[in-house]
């Protein structure tokens, strides 16, 4: 089976945009900002047209100079609601006329009025900073908790693995991959294992001792696992029908009964109905981390299984956040930057 290491190296930077890897530390998107140019850094003053707060990214529209002193409209793009929060900003940070300055990288397109954010700074004093606020984090000792995406060594996330074993149809779908078709843009959700590997918070609850219950933040799934049990498939859907059962101190999961779903596997890779996903999820000794093997078969896509070993970090326990995804928001990076 062809193995897969998802991780990302922690980079470190005074430019914290949007989760661009070579100068942010741990912010995260779902596609990626080759517009911005991260050594053209510029402050910026003027005043908020809209703010948008919602799925999947929040964003700010502000009238302000260019180089030239023309009033145009800048879009700047921020993280996802959680991620906001984890911030200090809120749904109440910005209104339509306060007056800000604010610092950020700059669109390589002089005609394009895109920008980063590293801070914004109100009429009043107050600074809105993208760093991310310390929180203490509580360990599980039983899988429960808010999780979130461990950015360890490289990032494989915003494009389809180059090296994996496609059929002839995957290979035309790898070939014309266009990261405008994310089935996001249109405030679709694709189901797992795509679902797992996004980059919003994941939470496990534990009604009772055989009983799991994974619901995504943001996004309406909610998976409920019942340990030992026979399968009751029913319809056919994005998360399929599941059984599973602990093997010593991990979680052995078996799904099949999918539906098709457009980039249900990984990012630009569609999966079929044939779909069959196994998932062995185990917790780290000091109960902060979780371990996520997937080893997916597909025989529309794929020639083989491929093997996903991804990594989670626990999070620091807060009420879950289901903000509605707009069109607008969604489709926000197709106008103002990729």
């Amino acid at each position: 089976m062809m193995q897969v290491k998802f991780s990302c190296r922690p980079c470190v930077s005074n430019s914290l945009l949007l989760f661009l890897c070579i100068f942010s530390l741990n912010i995260n998107a779902h596609h990626s900002h080759a517009s911005l140019n991260p050594n053209d850094i510029r402050t910026h003053r003027g005043v908020v047209e809209e703010f948008g707060w919602g799925m999947p990214h929040v964003y700010i529209k502000a009238s302000a100079p260019n180089s030239s002193g023309e009033i145009v409209v800048y879009n700047i793009e921020l993280l996802h609601p959680p991620g906001m929060l984890q911030r200090g900003w809120d749904k109440d940070s910005l209104k339509k006329g306060d007056q800000i300055t604010w610092e950020g990288t700059t669109d390589y397109n002089p005609n394009r009025y895109y920008s980063g954010l590293n801070w914004a700074e109100k009429a009043d004093g107050t600074r809105l900073s993208m760093t991310a606020q310390s929180m203490e984090v509580a360990p599980s000792n039983d899988f429960t908790g808010l999780w979130m995406r461990d950015l360890r060594g490289g990032r494989p996330f915003y494009a389809p693995p180059e090296d994996w074993p496609y059929s002839e149809l995957g290979k035309e779908m790898i070939t014309s991959f266009d990261e405008n078709n994310n089935p996001q843009v249109s405030c679709i959700n694709p189901g797992i294992p795509k679902a797992t590997i996004l980059p919003y918070p994941m939470e496990i609850t534990r009604p009772n001792t055989d009983t799991f219950v994974f619901t995504y933040e943001l996004r309406e799934h909610q998976r409920t696992i019942v340990l030992n049990q026979p399968k009751t498939p029913g319809a056919a859907s994005v998360l399929g029908s599941s059984v599973a059962r602990m093997e010593g101190d991990t979680l052995v999961i078996e799904t099949d009964n999918f539906k098709a779903d457009r980039w249900g596997i990984h990012t630009g890779v569609d999966s079929s109905d044939q779909k069959q996903l196994l998932e062995r999820v185990s917790l780290s000794e000091d109960g902060k981390s979780l371990d996520i093997m997937m080893v997916v078969t597909d025989p529309v896509y794929l020639t083989e299984p491929v093997i996903i070993d991804y990594h989670m970090k626990k999070m620091p326990d807060r009420q879950l956040i289901q903000s509605p995804c707009t069109l607008e928001s969604a489709r926000f990076f197709l106008d103002a930057g990729f």
